[in-house]
């Protein structure tokens, strides 16, 4: 009887070690992306948005900044693509026919500028840092004017359709200013940051 109730006990105390360690790891990956997300505006969304890169990005704000530009890239190309969908509504021909087709060719343009930003990110070097820091930061500055043009055209939008375009655009211009805030912090590191895990 002694004996039975060590051995659950042993078990007991086997199983609450093996939670506790199992643990750890999902905590400091939660700890990684809230790290990075701690300089955006949108923290929540950051967060959410991020949290798979956490093993792979851990303290790197070069990784960063690229998860956060690459899900940028996927959310404004899911918004374009509900565009050019909505686009033949009859409820978006009359009244929103020219504002819906400038909005098109607006997030034409910031998914130009976020390329462009991930494709100077993947090549970063010593010599150009602050020139390609630089540049990147203007263009999803660019990224996101195209996108706040966009909305203009949707300023107190009527119907069902246009509430939910507007509401989409400027989610995607959230996961714009996110991406912006991921990069400036990469800028603020430094070289330093070359050289990161």
């Amino acid at each position: 009887m002694l004996m039975a109730n060590a051995n659950v006990y042993l078990t007991f105390l086997l199983l609450i070690w093996l939670l506790k360690s199992g643990q750890s790891a999902p905590n400091a990956a939660s700890n990684y992306v809230q790290d990075a997300c701690s300089v955006t505006r949108y923290r929540a969304l950051c967060i959410n948005s991020l949290a798979s890169f956490s093993s792979t990005a851990k303290t790197s704000p070069s990784k960063w900044a690229r998860a956060g530009i690459s899900v940028t890239i996927g959310e404004t190309k899911n918004v374009a693509q509900y565009l050019m969908k909505v686009k033949n509504y009859r409820e978006m021909r009359g009244r929103y026919k020219i504002p819906l087709s400038d909005c098109i060719e607006c997030l034409r343009n910031a998914m130009d500028q976020l390329h462009g930003s991930l494709g100077v990110l993947r090549k970063l070097s010593a010599r150009n840092f602050y020139t390609q820091m630089g540049d990147v930061t203007t263009w999803l500055s660019a990224a996101l004017t195209d996108q706040d043009t966009c909305l203009d055209g949707f300023e107190n939008p009527r119907g069902k359709q246009a509430k939910m375009l507007r509401n989409r655009v400027l989610r995607s211009s959230y996961f714009t200013s996110n991406a912006l805030a991921l990069v400036s912090k990469l800028a603020t590191s430094g070289l330093e940051s070359l050289n990161d895990p």
